[in-house]
């Protein structure tokens, strides 16, 4: 059982409440919302906009300017990644789909892998090109191929940074160009990277630091990628950098050691180095500082639930997803997990059926409600089944 885990309470919708576990941490309470980290904790982030969040908890270990209206370059292309990486989970496109190329996006400017025009590269050589090489050609020949031009492309950007809480944002093109009203934030940037580390075949290009993109005609274009924490950084498996004058050195980074992921945006660096610096500082002082655990887990059963009138006595009942505790090293942190579920399954059931909620609260004030469903299939007892149990009861 979790040592930060103060006690487990199962409450039935009937009313009854019965103790499952209780295991008591001894010492005072300590919120890591009010020790978000600042100068005195011996940062010095000179630019203009920074942040650090745990990424399972959400819980910010750093804050500077973080919702402060910045163009953010480059990064602005982890939302054109994510919506290829959402367009490949649902089956619209293949790795080895072929993708036309056109005069517009062949031509872009910055950052780029040279593509040609009016020939086909590989959808997989396109999203890797955007991810290692922070590519502005291979963004805009994606942005044509799902939805025609970058425009709509760009609409469905905002659409989506809406529909993740990206309060902060606007998109005004698929690549971070300077443009008139596109804008972020460090904590926005750190919202669309999170949903980008969900994707595992993010990683498999994220961490790779040199390729060779091999163009149709046979002429070879070297990727190196942009983020080199990916290289120096021990646990960095991704990220997205960007520059331009007017946004400044950017970084969004994430690294990952034992059970704690962390995200760490840079907005408005003086230069290169400050950028990547200052990212390390930054998750140096989270992985020195603070410790995660894991107290619901969608892999073990969270309760066992009797079941009426059906082919099993009992069924297992599980959480839709984890929880994560993080706090400081040295401090002491309570947690509260009630589980309020149904008294009893009535069968028939089925997997994915809503049997309850576990309730996790902090200082008395709730912070996460997850819901708890089945992952088995509850048959009903046939009519000579039931007499059968009736009789052998009687």
């Amino acid at each position: 059982m979790s040592k930060f885990l103060q006690r487990i309470k199962h409450v039935s919708k009937c009313g009854v409440l019965c103790i499952l576990a209780v295991a008591i941490f001894c010492g005072s309470m300590q919120c890591v919302c009010n020790k978000t980290a600042n100068a005195t904790d011996g940062l010095d982030i000179t630019s203009k906009s920074a942040y650090l969040v745990e990424a399972s908890s959400g819980e910010v270990l750093f804050a500077k300017n973080e919702t402060e209206h910045l163009p953010v370059a480059s990064m602005v292309k982890m939302m054109t990644i994510l919506l290829s990486l959402e367009e490949l989970e649902e089956g619209n496109v293949e790795l080895g789909t072929l993708i036309t190329t056109t005069e517009n996006a062949s031509s872009m400017g910055g950052s780029q892998v040279f593509l040609d025009p009016y020939v086909d590269y590989t959808f997989e050589d396109l999203l890797k090109s955007v991810i290692m090489a922070s590519a502005n050609d291979a963004s805009v020949a994606l942005a044509e191929y799902f939805n025609g031009n970058e425009n709509a492309f760009t609409n469905r950007m905002n659409k989506r940074a809406k529909e993740l809480g990206m309060v902060d944002t606007h998109y005004s093109n698929c690549t971070g160009l300077p443009a008139a009203e596109q804008y972020s934030s460090a904590k926005d940037t750190s919202i669309v990277l999170k949903e980008i580390l969900k994707h595992d075949i993010y990683h498999k290009y994220s961490t790779i630091w040199m390729d060779t993109l091999v163009h149709p005609s046979g002429r070879e274009t070297e990727l190196v990628n942009t983020n080199r924490l990916i290289r120096y950084f021990d646990g960095c498996d991704g990220g997205k950098t960007g520059s331009t004058n007017e946004a400044g050195c950017c970084l969004g980074a994430s690294a990952k050691r034992n059970d704690m992921r962390l995200i760490s945006v840079i907005v408005g660096a003086e230069n290169s180095k400050t950028r990547f610096n200052e990212s390390a500082t930054l998750l140096n002082y989270g992985f020195k500082n603070f410790q995660a655990e894991k107290l619901v887990d969608v892999t073990s059963a969270i309760c066992n639930i009797p079941v009426s009138k059906g082919k099993v006595e009992n069924v297992d009942a599980y959480a839709t997803e984890d929880f994560t505790a993080v706090v400081k090293k040295g401090d002491n942190l309570g947690y509260d997990v009630s589980l309020e579920t149904e008294a009893v399954v009535k069968a028939p059931a089925k997997i994915g059926d809503k049997v309850g909620k576990a309730v996790i609260t902090k200082n008395g004030n709730v912070v996460k409600e997850i819901p708890i469903v089945l992952k088995e299939d509850v048959k009903h007892l046939s009519w000579f089944e039931t007499a059968k149990e009736i009789v052998e009861k009687w």
